[in-house]
């Protein structure tokens, strides 16, 4: 976010860097005018203010930290060394492209090497960097990334399917179509059989 306030050097900013809610209500108003609407009309009136607030919402992955989420992690494991595998986990990002939805679900998995993650932080970060600009691609490298950095698995393997809007809704046009984007560390990149186990469990799990 820094990045984007410095190429604007003009524009007043709030304490952190970012422009203030009235800029960004400022900004909706534009837009709509350039759509083609009028703002000051009584259906509008509110728009700037709700979107700025649906905004904030939708983008709040940009003010979390995955390793502040994956940082607890537990070593009574029972002598447990298998797959651990969380499916169908839902989450709703933006493209960074057209800033349209991204609708889809990952299926994470890990090799453990002597401690674990609770569940639920694995749903975490996945929402974490979905609430952000994306591409499916980068989304799936990092929270591969992020929890083979945190928790250093034996390996660990992420598959995102998604539905890109920027598809369904505009140019080509095509609803349904679904990307998926994969990716593996450690002995689920380095070993066929892992890899296959993964696909297994998840077609199983069907």
């Amino acid at each position: 976010m820094d990045a984007i306030v410095k190429n604007f050097p003009h524009l007043p900013t709030s304490s952190d860097g970012r422009p203030s809610q009235k800029e960004a209500e400022d900004a909706v108003r534009v837009l709509l005018r350039w759509a083609g609407d009028d703002p000051e009309r009584e259906g509008l009136l509110d728009t700037p203010a709700r979107v700025a607030k649906a905004y904030k919402e939708l983008f709040s992955g940009y003010d979390l930290a995955a390793e502040d989420v994956l940082g607890r992690t537990f070593e009574e494991v029972g002598g447990y060394d298998d797959i651990v595998l969380v499916k169908d986990i839902p989450f709703f990002s933006h493209c960074e492209h057209h800033m349209v939805p991204i609708i889809g679900k990952a299926h994470v998995a890990y090799l453990p090497h002597g401690k674990v993650l609770g569940l639920s932080k694995i749903a975490r970060v996945v929402d974490i960097y979905g609430r952000r600009l994306q591409t499916q691609e980068t989304m799936t490298a990092q929270i591969a990334k992020a929890i083979d950095d945190t928790l250093q698995p034996r390996g660990v393997a992420v598959m995102i399917e998604a539905e890109h809007m920027c598809m369904a809704m505009r140019g080509v046009q095509k609803q349904g179509s679904t990307t998926l984007t994969t990716t593996f560390t450690g002995v689920f990149k380095t070993e066929p059989a892992e890899q296959a186990r993964f696909m297994t469990m998840l077609r199983g799990f069907k």
